[in-house]
């Protein structure tokens, strides 16, 4: 940290004597710093590097050590998210951040002080069963989070194909579409050939024995015949929300 500091110092009297511009100085930031609280090392400058603060992974942490986390995050920015949260770990967060809300069915944490500029893009999250609703609802949620406008169709899996053809207009509103499925995992293939639009597919856990807690659906999605769909790993709601927010960004 301490050659951390000394680098800092360096770039603030560069720009001050006119050595180096501001984004020169903003280029040189983005690798710097981190804050190390011993169990975690908080990277504070993701937010200037990739436009969302840090998200915490609350799975496997301990209340205390997420409190500690999310106590110093909020010091720093607005718009926090934890995901795989509990109550116990909502009830910590709480405690540092009053105005946290927990949503039960994605399992997530949102601190949202500043609400973002809505991207104009629509994002459409697709999930193939009710049963999916979890990672499905983790992707919306993330992705409205991080500044975007975000739609829903649910149930509308390949067993009862017309409840999805129903909805064609809807699909191809869609700037970036999300589907999420378990068991075969086909929904991505299906809707990845009625869209010209980019498609994330989300592999969920949601299956019978053969489904193998996600693998089947994850290598039909990878062996996807249509063209233009991408894959992000099992269970991932977060990651597909944050990649859909990443390709809805307005270039301008």
């Amino acid at each position: 940290m301490e050659h951390q500091e000394q680098k800092l110092k360096k770039l603030l009297q560069a720009v001050q004597n006119n050595e180096m511009s501001i984004e020169e100085g903003l280029e040189e930031l983005r690798d710097l710093p981190f804050k190390d609280l011993g169990f975690a090392k908080i990277d504070q400058h993701r937010e200037l590097r990739q436009n969302h603060p840090e998200t915490i992974f609350c799975q496997g942490k301990t209340p205390e050590q997420i409190q500690d986390i999310m106590a110093y995050l909020a010091q720093h920015h607005m718009n926090l998210l934890g995901t795989r949260a509990d109550e116990k770990a909502f009830r910590a967060i709480k405690e540092v951040c009053p105005n946290a809300e927990y949503h039960p069915l994605s399992r997530m944490v949102v601190v949202n002080r500043n609400p973002v500029k809505k991207n104009k893009g629509l994002i459409l999250v697709v999930s193939a069963g009710t049963a999916d609703l979890p990672v499905a609802e983790e992707a919306a949620l993330t992705a409205e989070v991080m500044g975007n406008r975000v739609e829903c169709l649910y149930d509308v899996g390949v067993a009862g194909i017309h409840r999805l053809l129903a909805h064609n207009d809807k699909l191809r509103q869609a700037n970036v579409l999300i589907t999420v499925a378990g068991m075969e995992g086909a929904l991505a293939s299906v809707v990845g050939g009625l869209v010209s639009r980019p498609v994330i597919a989300v592999p969920t856990s949601i299956g019978y024995g053969a489904n193998f807690q996600g693998l089947s659906a994850l290598l039909s999605m990878l062996n996807s015949c249509a063209a233009g769909v991408g894959v992000v790993n099992i269970d991932n709601g977060f990651g597909a929300g944050r990649l859909a927010a990443i390709i809805n960004e307005d270039p301008r």
